[in-house]
């Protein structure tokens, strides 16, 4: 493995163990400076996207969405680009839901994540639904470039629902995944050892909410959070003080949501970011917050906020060299980047 990795491989303990001695900022004191805010690709052969993601390669960056006539449509497919040298190459297609001549389904929710050993995995839903969807992989050994065939989640679950997994200190891997029915969502929490075998389900107490697509986030003494969008106008919360193997029962936080995606990251420093649209209805506004406890969360940058327009589903990672990297959904259209340099 080349050493600008070696950030990426650090276990979830040794990030503690970092955090603890630094002299990490206060929240309300941190501001962000755009570097970089630029779409992906400008034309593409279908008209419509959505639901990004972005990891970093050995060489620079990898997004995927979905993209085909609309969503639902069976000709949806997954597509990447790569970030390399300043430029974004043209979107491929590497994975659809084609089951044989007469057979098609659409693709959902791509999501991209770099295990331990420095393979990239894109995981993926296919299916009518998301009621009626199943979850898929496949695995890069080359920087996203060649895919495997793909590989279907065994046991009926489905991998990460929307945003990245997580490696622990064990080498489990903990995905933050849910289920829908017509009834109601639910969120739960999924887990593989680091060759992607021994698959795992854990519940979660719902607690009466309707929440769906987790997102993760590390604290000091092994605790873990996760924030998700729910039915409810408030990102509700659940907690593991385990390692993920148990977690306290969903509850609301003072965060609004509209019923749409968010995504969070725990950065080297210590503290937390949260993307989001802070609006009940509506997807025209979006922005990212900043925590030092997962409770208290104070406004860094407001990247949309225009009287219409769809700005949404957003993807956060953090960077080997510390600085931020965002994706999401602009107006169905395309995927725009933005990249942010911490103050």
């Amino acid at each position: 493995m080349k050493s600008l990795k070696i950030i990426y491989l650090i276990s979830v303990s040794v990030m503690f163990a970092f955090f603890s001695c630094q002299n990490t900022p206060a929240p309300e004191d941190v501001k962000a400076e755009v570097l970089t805010a630029e779409f992906i690709y400008e034309t593409a052969p279908f008209p419509q996207c959505h639901a990004s993601t972005i990891v970093e390669t050995e060489d620079g960056f990898l997004a995927s969405w979905f993209g085909g006539t609309r969503e639902k449509n069976p000709d949806v497919c997954i597509y990447t680009s790569a970030l390399t040298d300043g430029r974004w190459s043209t979107p491929v297609l590497v994975a659809d839901g084609i089951i044989n001549d007469t057979l098609r389904y659409p693709c959902w929710n791509p999501v991209l994540f770099k295990t331990n050993n420095g393979e990239i995995v894109l995981y993926y839903k296919v299916g009518p639904s998301p009621r009626e969807w199943w979850g898929l992989y496949k695995v890069s050994a080359d920087n996203g470039n060649t895919w495997s065939d793909a590989v279907e989640i065994p046991d009926n679950l489905l991998g990460p629902i929307k945003n990245k997994p997580e490696n622990l200190s064990d080498g489990t891997i903990l995905y933050p995944t849910s289920f829908e029915t017509r009834e109601k969502w639910n969120i739960y929490v999924e887990t593989s050892d680091e060759d992607l075998e021994n698959w795992k389900k854990v519940d979660i107490d719902n607690n009466g909410f309707n929440a769906i697509q987790p997102t993760i986030l590390f604290y000091s003494e092994g605790k873990i959070q996760m924030l998700c969008r729910s039915k409810e106008k408030k990102i509700v919360e659940t907690w593991s003080s385990d390692n993920g193997k148990t977690w306290s029962p969903v509850e609301a936080t003072s965060l609004v949501n509209n019923n749409s995606g968010i995504d969070a990251v725990t950065i080297k420093n210590g503290l937390h970011l949260l993307i989001s649209n802070p609006v009940e209805k509506g997807r025209n506004k979006i922005d990212v917050k900043i925590s030092a406890d997962g409770k208290n969360w104070f406004d860094l940058i407001v990247l949309e906020d225009q009287p219409e327009g769809e700005f949404s589903y957003p993807a956060i990672i953090e960077g080997s060299d510390g600085t931020i990297h965002i994706t999401y959904t602009y107006n169905r259209k395309t995927v725009k980047y933005v990249h942010l340099k911490l103050m």
